[in-house]
C-alpha cells in the first residue's frame, strides 16, 4: 500500500533538511551540506512494513514551481494523500510564497480533493524564544486565511528541537489506517501493566504512531495520560529525539540498539520491540512495578499488536 506525500515550499525553506533528519537519521549538524533539490526527487520510504510513503520532495525554485502548476500539474497533484507546504519563518517574499501555495491548493482541489494539508512554519529557531509563540500564531492566522475553506494544520518547526518530530508524527498519523484502534488497545495494555503511559513508535524513524492517552484532548496529539501525573506536554517528541540520538551513538560504536530499561526514583521505563516494525515505551510511576513484569507483559502483547497492525493495513488495500 502506497501513500503519496508532497513536500513543497520555496527554495531554501528547509524541506530537504527535515526529510534527511526524519527518514535518513542524519543529525541537524550535517544538513548544511545538503544541496538544493532539482525538480522532483522521489523516495519510497517503508513505514510499518507494508505501508510505503511515496515521498515527492519538490524543488522550490520559481522555474520548477511554474512547471508543477502548468505542464506537470496532473502528475504532481494526482493521488496525493498529504501535502506538506513549508514556509520559511523569515521569508522576505511571503506574498509570492502565498500565491504559489494557493495555486497548489487549487491543484489539489482538482486532482486530490481528500488530501490532508499540513503547513510548517519552519526555522523558528531564528526567532527569539520570548517572541516565538506570538510569531507562529501570527503566521498560522495568515496561512489559515490564505487557505480559505481548505482545512489545514499549522506547526512551528525547527531541526534543532523536538518541534519537527511533533509535526511529522501528526502527519504520519493521518496516513496510518485504524490508528485510533491502536490507541484504544494501547490504553487496555497500559491498564493491564498499571502504567502511567504507553507510547508506540515506528521502528526506523521513531515517530509516534499511537499513545495510550485519551483522545479528547484539544492538542493535535493528545497529552492526557491514563493515570494523571504531571507530564511534560513535549515528552513524545523529546523522547523520539533522544532515542534517535542514542541509536546514532550506538551505530558509531558499531553496536546494535535493542532495548532500554530505566529504574529511577520517580518512575520505571522500558523501551522494547513490540512488533517487527514498532517499539513500545512503557512508563510506570508505581514503585512496586518491576521492569521484568513490564517486559513480560510486552512479550505477551506482541502477537495481538502484530494482528492489529496487519488488520490496520488490510483495511486500506
Amino acid at each position: 500500500m502506497k501513500k503519496k506525500v508532497l513536500l513543497m515550499g520555496a527554495s531554501g525553506s528547509g524541506k530537504t533538511s527535515m526529510r534527511s533528519m526524519i527518514f535518513s537519521n542524519n543529525p541537524a549538524s550535517l544538513t548544511s551540506r545538503l544541496g538544493a533539490t532539482n525538480d522532483v526527487e522521489q523516495n519510497h520510504v517503508r513505514f510499518l512494513g507494508d505501508l510505503i510513503l511515496n515521498l515527492w520532495d519538490c524543488g522550490g525554485q520559481d522555474a520548477f514551481m511554474d512547471s508543477y502548476l502548468s505542464t506537470q500539474r496532473s502528475i504532481i497533484f494526482s493521488h496525493v494523500g498529504v501535502m506538506i507546504y513549508v514556509f520559511d519563518v523569515e521569508s522576505r517574499e511571503m506574498e509570492k510564497d502565498l500565491e504559489y501555495y494557493r495555486d497548489c491548493l487549487h491543484g489539489l482541489s482538482q486532482f486530490s480533493k481528500d488530501a490532508n494539508v499540513f503547513l510548517l512554519v519552519h526555522k523558528i529557531d531564528l526567532v527569539r524564544d520570548t517572541e516565538r509563540n506570538t510569531v507562529v500564531q501570527g503566521k498560522a492566522a495568515e496561512l489559515e486565511k490564505a487557505s480559505s475553506e481548505t482545512p489545514v494544520k499549522v506547526f512551528g518547526t525547527s531541526i534543532y528541537d523536538e518541534s519537527l518530530y511533533k509535526a511529522w508524527s501528526n502527519i504520519v498519523n493521518t496516513l496510518i489506517p485504524n490508528a485510533r484502534n491502536l490507541s484504544k488497545h494501547l490504553r487496555i495494555f497500559a491498564e493491564a501493566c498499571s502504567a502511567t503511559e504507553v507510547i508506540l513508535f515506528e521502528r526506523t524513524t521513531f515517530l509516534v504512531i499511537a499513545t495510550s492517552s485519551r483522545a479528547d484532548s484539544s492538542d493535535a496529539f493528545p497529552s492526557g495520560p491514563v493515570v494523571y501525573h504531571a507530564l511534560d506536554p513535549k515528552r513524545y517528541e523529546r523522547t523520539s529525539e533522544l532515542i534517535k540520538a542514542f541509536k546514532q551513538s550506538c551505530s558509531r560504536l558499531r553496536e546494535e540498539f535493542r532495548s532500554l530499561e530505566m529504574e529511577l526514583a520517580e518512575f520505571t521505563a522500558v523501551l522494547d520491540e513490540m512488533t517487527k516494525n514498532t517499539y513500545v515505551l512503557v512508563v510506570a510511576h508505581d514503585p512496586v512495578i518491576e521492569t521484568a513484569a513490564i517486559k513480560m507483559n510486552i512479550c505477551m502483547a506482541r502477537k495481538k499488536f502484530e494482528e492489529l497492525q496487519g488488520d490496520s493495513l488490510v483495511l486500506e488495500k
